[in-house]
């Protein structure tokens, strides 16, 4: 087998973000976080390491084999939590440019099983997403130019659909009848996602007399791509606001009105209602209401 090193496989790694056109600022993150594992990973299948401090690891060369298991790679950031002050949220972007990684290692035969399969990702406490209030929402959508990048913010909001969901739907999904569209979730499980009129106006005028193919014509004649739809959100809205957040708006906005947990759940298409919770807030307004009608101080009450 040819060299498995990871000074042989981050070069081609990164050459292969390139290719993907990952902007120079992110494969440097990529790579710092790549390099500072396999100078861990080095220190660690060393035989006569039995233990060692900061200073071996940043002298440590990149030739350590990237053949590792989970548990070393768990003990990697058992080892930067207790040496360093990182934040879950940080810990979690070093987790997902390994999981990148070792998914392109495992699609290459470099190894023969991946070893972020068996990693948990630190818990986030309090976890609270940046999203935008609806009329928020109605003034980003207005202040768009471009006719197709204003009806993909919008048809995000109206359907809270995933990007990748956005980017796959044909125009043949569409029920103008019904008000209706059909949209291929994770797992390729088909739902229904339900349109207003004014949206469904917009598309009609977008598509003019196409009746078949991609909604968002993207390179040669395909479906638009996800990056297409976050370049354009970077361009067009507030900095944070990414196409989930404004998934997160819409859920947020129809459980307001609705108080209905299990229609959001549905019409997000998550499997499980603990992954619909996280996106709702308490409105304001409700809380301040059920304060001053049920807690017995502000209602000038002193006993039970």
């Amino acid at each position: 087998m040819e060299n498995t090193s990871f000074a042989e496989w981050l070069d081609r790694f990164s050459g292969y973000l390139r290719m993907q056109n990952y902007s120079p600022r992110t494969i440097k993150k990529y790579e710092q976080t790549i390099q500072r594992f396999a100078r861990y990973a080095w220190v660690r299948q060393q035989a006569d390491q039995d233990s060692f401090g900061e200073e071996d690891i940043n002298n440590a060369p990149l030739d350590a084999d990237v053949n590792v298991s989970s548990a070393l790679v768990t003990d990697f950031f058992s080892y930067l939590t207790e040496r360093r002050d990182y934040k879950p949220k940080t810990l979690h972007r070093m987790i997902s440019t390994l999981s990148s990684f070792y998914r392109y290692l495992y699609i290459q035969g470099v190894v023969v099983a991946n070893p972020m399969l068996g990693v948990e990702r630190p818990r986030i406490k309090n976890q609270e997403l940046k999203y935008l209030k609806h009329s928020q929402v109605i003034r980003l959508i207005r202040s768009i130019e471009n006719e197709r990048d204003r009806l993909i913010v919008r048809l995000i909001y109206a359907t809270g659909v995933r990007v990748s969901e956005l980017c796959a739907i044909n125009v043949e999904d569409i029920d103008f009848e019904e008000q209706t569209i059909r949209v291929k979730g994770k797992g390729d499980k088909i739902r229904t996602v339900f349109v207003d009129e004014g949206t469904l106006e917009d598309i009609d005028e977008f598509i003019g007399n196409r009746i078949e193919g991609p909604l968002f014509v993207g390179q040669q004649g395909k479906h638009i791509s996800p990056r297409t739809v976050q370049h354009i959100f970077k361009k067009n809205a507030p900095d944070g606001i990414t196409p989930h957040k404004i998934r997160h708006s819409y859920a947020s906005e129809l459980y307001r009105r609705s108080k209905n947990l299990r229609i959001v759940q549905e019409n997000l298409g998550h499997s499980s209602i603990k992954t619909t919770e996280i996106y709702l807030h308490t409105d304001l307004e409700e809380r301040k209401r059920v304060y001053q009608q049920y807690f017995p101080l502000s209602n000038g009450k002193m006993d039970g």
